[in-house]
């Protein structure tokens, strides 16, 4: 969904009014923001915290992420049996061997079995070709990133093939696609890359190549964003456990999409017919699981991410077959080092995706010298732990976009690139796009790239507990509509270059939360307000980092949420 992406725009000033600890009025040039003072030298709890905890589920400027990633939030994540060792289907860790047959093999192996664990032992396994888990419950075990690697040869190009975007010219859709390590379904897999073979350049999302491949299970009846039960008209088709996809569309006056960005003012005056990129990524389609049926009563297992309304057609419908249960764990990915590309020609030197898949994870995994770092493409309910991206710099460090949704990326690593960016060539960093909502980055160390929101209105995302060296670029083109939804919440932020951009978002993003972050300037802005008027949005306790009180946002929230 990239585009002709403009870093030089300037920005607008803006200026944050402190006073005591009591409210304030703050006053942006984009619009007004309440502001909160506080003593850098003692902790504080915002009172945004204190309103959140009265009404977690419906929060204006706030969203309930508490069951955000596998297993909703699990903090151990699923350990399955060892049913298999690559060697054993002709593996060698020699560094010369081709071994991504022999894995391959093992995995598929794995799969016929109904899961398990394949190993691979420590020592340097070279492929030339994907390492790909498409059946559910395997789980491909290294005995750690700092033992057992993956030296790859080869890039998705060679691989597969050129992959054009859906949107013309010459751009390469490996700069937001595709990983060397690949999971997704077997069928999803399939269809994908004969598609990409054929030049058909296919739809991404969770209903498929082409919008029709889904078949609707129920209508549902009107009901309120944080709801959890919801009443259908025909319950038949619905079982507890089953994934279902629940089915937004919009209406000619775009109502849905002003919902999603909070029904603000600005939203209401915004001109969305012409943003034809956004309007390719509706009907807004989020993957959930069943936990009860009661009659015409379903209870889910998170609650509404939005309301639903009858003019928007909802329904639940199927899907492509999920990829679930799958894990990578304990090893490095290291591609063959070439020079970054120009911006847009990745040729898919690419490390860990993750495609339509739920309750799937990824821990302890370093991708090294890689065009793009770990990818969520149309993949919900997934966690990535103890991640780190390092060599010689990346386009995109970590993506998540085509409607991503409750993920969770904690523990994570952008480390310096190790030679200098070659010209023509963009950093991101944590990129959010394709109306992908509820997704959480915490506990970061980021030491090159940005918060990178880029357009395609992503909403109801958290960063929180991160350190920025605040260096890289927003993506996305006009016709990607705003760089924001309503409910981004930015919490106890840590800019080791004080650049503003993308991080102090008051001024930016509507009923947004920007809460303990250290005081940004506001030079070389690369972002600019996409709706006029009161953002309805809220600064607190700015100035300050470290002293914000829950200190991480989303444990905080989990936390709460495993004494209910």
């Amino acid at each position: 969904m990239e585009g002709n992406e403009d870093g030089s725009t300037p920005g607008i000033s803006r200026r944050a009014l402190l006073g005591s600890a009591a409210a304030v009025a703050a006053v942006a040039a984009a619009g007004s923001a309440t502001a909160f003072a506080a003593p850098a030298t003692s902790a504080q709890v915002p009172q945004l915290w204190d309103e959140f905890t009265r009404d977690p589920y419906r929060h204006a400027q706030i969203p309930f992420v508490g069951r955000a990633g596998c297993g909703g939030g699990a903090r151990r994540l699923p350990r399955r049996p060892v049913v298999a060792d690559v060697r054993d289907f002709g593996a060698v860790a020699d560094g010369r061997t081709d071994c991504a047959p022999a894995i391959n093999r093992a995995i598929a192996a794995a799969g016929r079995a109904g899961g398990g664990t394949v190993t691979l032992p420590p020592g340097t396994f070279r492929i030339d070709g994907l390492v790909r888990l498409g059946h559910s419950h395997v789980v491909l075990r290294g005995a750690g990133s700092d033992r057992t690697t993956l030296y790859a040869t080869k890039n998705l190009t060679e691989l597969i093939g050129p992959y054009g975007s859906r949107y013309g010219g010459d751009k390469s859709s490996w700069s937001w696609a595709g990983g060397l390590i690949w999971l997704a379904p077997e069928a999803r897999f399939a269809s994908l890359t004969e598609a990409i073979r054929a030049r058909s350049w296919p739809f991404e999302g969770w209903t498929g190549n082409r919008r029709d491949e889904w078949r609707t299970l129920t209508a549902l009846e009107a009901a309120g964003r944080g709801d959890r039960t919801v009443t259908v008209t025909d319950p038949a088709g619905l079982r507890p456990g089953a994934l279902v996809l629940l089915r937004l569309s919009d209406d000619a006056g775009h109502t849905l999409l002003r919902h999603m960005a909070g029904d603000g003012p600005g939203a209401v005056a915004y001109t969305w017919s012409d943003k034809t990129k956004l309007l390719s990524y509706v009907p807004y389609e989020w993957p959930v699981r069943v936990t009860r049926v009661t009659g015409r009563r379903v209870t889910l297992e998170r609650p509404l991410p939005l309301d639903v309304r009858p003019e928007w057609d909802p329904r639940f419908t199927t899907h492509v077959p999920e990829l679930t249960g799958a894990g990578v764990e304990g090893l490095t990915l290291e591609a063959v080092e070439t020079p970054q590309r120009p911006h847009l020609l990745d040729a898919g030197h690419n490390g860990v995706v993750l495609q339509c898949a739920y309750d799937c994870w990824v821990d302890d995994v370093t991708v090294r010298h890689t065009d793009n770092g770990f990818g969520l493409v149309a993949a919900s309910a997934c966690t990535l732990r103890r991640t780190r991206v390092t060599g010689r710099g990346t386009h995109h460090p970590y993506f998540c976009r085509e409607g991503s949704h409750d993920n969770l990326i904690e523990d994570f690593t952008i480390e310096e690139r190790t030679t200098p960016a070659p010209a023509g060539t963009q950093l991101h960093g944590i990129n959010v796009e394709g109306l992908s909502s509820y997704n959480v980055w915490s506990r970061g160390d980021m030491r090159m790239g940005t918060f990178d929101s880029h357009r395609g209105m992503p909403f109801a995302n958290v960063r929180t507990d991160i350190t920025v060296n605040n260096n890289g670029r927003h993506g996305g083109d006009a016709s990607a509509g705003p760089l924001f939804g309503a409910r981004f919440a930015h919490w106890n932020i840590r800019v080791t270059n004080g650049r503003a951009g993308l991080m102090k978002i008051d001024g930016l993003a509507p009923f947004s939360a920007t809460v303990g972050i250290n005081e940004v300037r506001e030079f070389d802005q690369i972002d600019v307000p996409d709706f006029a008027g009161d953002l309805h949005s809220r600064l607190e306790l700015y100035g300050t980092a470290d002293v914000v009180r829950p200190r991480n946002l989303y444990e905080a929230q989990r936390d709460r949420h495993a004494h209910r």
